[in-house]
C-alpha cells in the first residue's frame, strides 16, 4: 500500500459504562492521537463479550468498539462507540521506532492473553509491529521492520516470542521477543505474499498463509534462538490468501480468505470447504456474493457463532478500506462515518 495523506478524524466523546465492567475505567475521553485511553486506577484489562477491535487508517488508531447491541444505536461521528483506543504516534516508549513513518497504514489488530495479561497485537504497512499491554499502553515488544516489507499480521506464542508475516518481504519471521522489548534475533521462513499467521495450541504448529498455500510450521530451537520447519502444507483453492483466523466454534479449524472467496480449512481432513455468508436459518435472505470476495478479515464470535467481516469499498479515498463493518447470521451492517477501516475482529484473548 502506498502512503497516503489521510484526513484527520476527530473523535471526542464522554462514555458512561455500567460499573463492574473491566473497560469502565477507560471511559475517559477517547481523543484523536492519544496513545491509550484509560484511567490510571484501572485493573488489568480483559475483553468483554461482543466487543470489536478495528484498525482505522484515517485516525491511525486501533479502536475497540462497544458490543453489538450498543453498536446498533450508533448514529454518527459525534458519538462513536469507542471504549478504548491505541495509537503508536504518541506512545512515549516507541519514539525510537519513528512511529510518524513506521505507523503508516496500520493493518492488523488481535487480542491475546499471556500470563494473565491481555495484549493488543498490531502491525502497520509502514513497518511497525508491536505487542501492547492493554492495561498500561506500554509495549511488551516492538520493532520497525521497514515499510518496504509491508508487515501484515502478527502472533504471540506461549513462550513470549512473536511471529510476523510480511507480504512484500515474502517471509514469516519468529522473533525472540521473550528476550527483551527490542529483541531482533529471529528465524525466517520464506513465503510468497505472506499475509496471515496464527499459533494453534491443538496442533502445536504456527500456521502461516501466503499467496497460494497454507503451511504449518514446527517451532524449534530455544526461546533466544528459535527455528522454523515446515511440516505440512496445503495449496489454496484460490489465489491471493489474505486472512487466517481460528474457527472458534470448531476448534482446530481455520478461516481463510482469498481473492475470490471464503473458506474453512480442516487440518484433520486436509481440505478446504467453501463458506457462504448467507444465514442457513434464513435462506430467503441471501448475502451479496461480492461480500465474499477480497475479504480483509473474518471471524466468528465466541458463543454465538456470528460472523464478522470487513470488505473494502474500493473508493478513491482508500482503495483497500471501508467505513462499514458487516455482521452475518443474522445480517447487519455498522457504518462508522469518517473511518477508513482495514480489518475488524472480535476482541478476545484466545
Amino acid at each position: 500500500m502506498l502512503r497516503r495523506t489521510l484526513p484527520a478524524l476527530c473523535l471526542a466523546l464522554l462514555l458512561c459504562v455500567p460499573a463492574g465492567r473491566a473497560y469502565a475505567a477507560r471511559a475517559a475521553s477517547v481523543a484523536h492521537g492519544a496513545s491509550v485511553t484509560r484511567a490510571a486506577s484501572a485493573a488489568p484489562d480483559t475483553a468483554q463479550d461482543g466487543e470489536v477491535a478495528a484498525v482505522d487508517q484515517a485516525s491511525r488508531r486501533v479502536l475497540v468498539l462497544r458490543g453489538v447491541e450498543e453498536l446498533t444505536g450508533y448514529q454518527g461521528v459525534d458519538r462513536p462507540p469507542v471504549v478504548w483506543s491505541w495509537a503508536a504516534d504518541r506512545a512515549s516508549d516507541l519514539g525510537d521506532l519513528d512511529p510518524e513513518q513506521s505507523w503508516t497504514d496500520p493493518d492488523e489488530a488481535k487480542g491475546r492473553t499471556l500470563e494473565g495479561r491481555h495484549y493488543l497485537l498490531t502491525t502497520a504497512s509502514g513497518g511497525l509491529v508491536a505487542v501492547v499491554d492493554t492495561a498500561t499502553g506500554a509495549s511488551r515488544w516492538a520493532a520497525d521492520l521497514g515499510g518496504d516489507v509491508n508487515p501484515h499480521s502478527i502472533e504471540l506464542l506461549p513462550d513470549g516470542n512473536v511471529a510476523v508475516a510480511a507480504s512484500a518481504g515474502g517471509w514469516v519471521r519468529l522473533y525472540a521477543a521473550s528476550q527483551g522489548s527490542r529483541a531482533t534475533a529471529h528465524a525466517t521462513f520464506r513465503l510468497s505474499g505472506a499475509h496471515g499467521v496464527h499459533w494453534d495450541e491443538r496442533s502445536g504448529l504456527l500456521w502461516v498463509l501466503g499467496d497460494g498455500e497454507l503451511t504449518g510450521l514446527r517451532v524449534g530451537g530455544d526461546p533466544d534462538a528459535p527455528a522454523l520447519t515446515a511440516v505440512r502444507s496445503a495449496p489454496l483453492p484460490d489465489q491471493g490468501g489474505h486472512d487466517l483466523a481460528p474457527v472458534l466454534g470448531s476448534p482446530g479449524r481455520f478461516w481463510v480468505s482469498t481473492l475470490n472467496g471464503l473458506w474453512q480449512y480442516d487440518p484433520a481432513a486436509d481440505g478446504f470447504t467453501a463458506v457462504h455468508l448467507a444465514d442457513p436459518a434464513d435462506p430467503a435472505r441471501s448475502a451479496d456474493p461480492a461480500e465474499e470476495r477480497d475479504v480483509k478479515s473474518i471471524g466468528d464470535e465466541p458463543g454465538t457463532g456470528r460472523l464478522l467481516t470487513v470488505v473494502p469499498d474500493h473508493s478513491p479515498a482508500c482503495d483497500w478500506c471501508t467505513s462499514v463493518i458487516r455482521l452475518h447470521r443474522p445480517e447487519r451492517t455498522w457504518k462508522l462515518t469518517g473511518t477508513q477501516l482495514y480489518k475488524a475482529r472480535w476482541w478476545g484473548g484466545w
